[in-house]
């Protein structure tokens, strides 16, 4: 009985944690799905950063998923205040770097 009894208090806890996170989101005027996309492409942001400083020419089919999913990221960093990524921002400007590079290598070569 005092099992179950704990058991329901922290599944209370955990649902009021929930609802509180999604208030404080709502109250900065986030849509809870920007924000997840945000938290998202923030993980993707790594990979893109990581690959941006591995690679120093790509192949086209790379330079292509590089821009696709460069695009994304851009898309969910734009939904949310720039307070929330300022730490992150050396990243994104080094994707944003490697992104213009290659849409010019591609824009020349066309």
């Amino acid at each position: 009985m005092e099992l179950l009894l704990i058991i329901y208090i922290l599944v209370f806890i955990i649902f009021t944690l929930m609802l509180y996170a999604v208030m404080q989101i709502k109250l900065l005027g986030i849509k809870v799905r920007d924000f997840w996309d945000f938290i998202e492409a923030n993980e993707m942001l790594d990979k893109l950063y990581k690959f941006a400083m591995q690679y120093q020419k790509m192949s086209p089919q790379e330079q292509i998923i590089y821009l696709s999913e460069a695009e994304k990221i851009f898309t969910a960093f734009d939904k949310v205040p720039k307070e929330l990524w300022d730490e992150e921002y050396e990243k994104y400007k080094q994707v944003l770097r490697k992104y213009n590079d290659i849409k010019m290598l591609r824009w020349a070569s066309n």
